[in-house]
């Protein structure tokens, strides 16, 4: 049970890693996010999972602030 409470901890394998690609693209997460998830996008299956992740993790933060 202490696995599913810790979920989010476990699945950010590289803090900041997002952040700084979306950066160096000159966007912000959400943008980038938007862009990797296309298809056709070239992005690494990496990249992919990240923006997938970001995409979770805003929507989670939007609940929240409700």
């Amino acid at each position: 049970m202490a696995n599913k409470k810790k979920w989010i901890q476990e699945a950010i394998k590289r803090p900041g890693a997002f952040k700084k690609k979306a950066k160096k693209a000159g966007m912000s997460t959400s943008e980038y996010a938007k862009k990797v998830s296309k298809k056709g996008s070239k992005a690494s299956t990496r990249t992919k999972k990240q923006a997938a992740l970001a995409k979770t993790l805003s929507k989670m933060r939007k609940k929240k602030g409700k």
